[in-house]
């Protein structure tokens, strides 16, 4: 078994696909247009997504939506970096918004940093 993709709502597609490749440097994958459904898909990932064993991220836009409530469920998406303080400093130049700066957990000495993407979910970089 392989997590293939997770599926996250988005209120303005072009948006979050910016957000995904030009700031966290993921490639997008594939789209999908579903006009008389009325919603719309993008996969992002990096490498070539389950291609190469790679998970993906699956961004949905039901059109007429520009907003969603989070809820209280939701966590976070983790990624791992080599270097999480120079990721921050990429993210922040790109134009993104860095949430936790890079620093040991608490309680420990793995370095991490949390990113918020433009809506409003989060992604923790882990460096490894």
């Amino acid at each position: 078994m392989m997590i293939l993709h997770t599926m996250l709502r988005v209120g303005n597609m072009t948006r979050a696909i910016n957000f995904y490749t030009q700031v966290l440097g993921m490639n997008l994958l594939r789209t999908t247009e579903r006009p008389e459904q009325k919603y719309s898909l993008a996969f992002v990932g990096f490498g070539k997504g389950n291609a190469d064993g790679h998970s993906e991220i699956e961004l949905t836009y039901n059109h007429g939506i520009d907003k969603y409530d989070l809820g209280n469920a939701y966590g976070h998406i983790a990624i791992s970096v080599p270097d999480a303080y120079a990721a921050c400093k990429k993210i922040k130049d790109a134009g993104g918004n860095v949430t936790r700066e890079a620093g040991p957990v608490m309680g420990g000495d793995t370095v991490i940093a949390f990113v918020t993407d433009p809506d409003g979910y989060k992604i923790e970089l882990i460096q490894r």
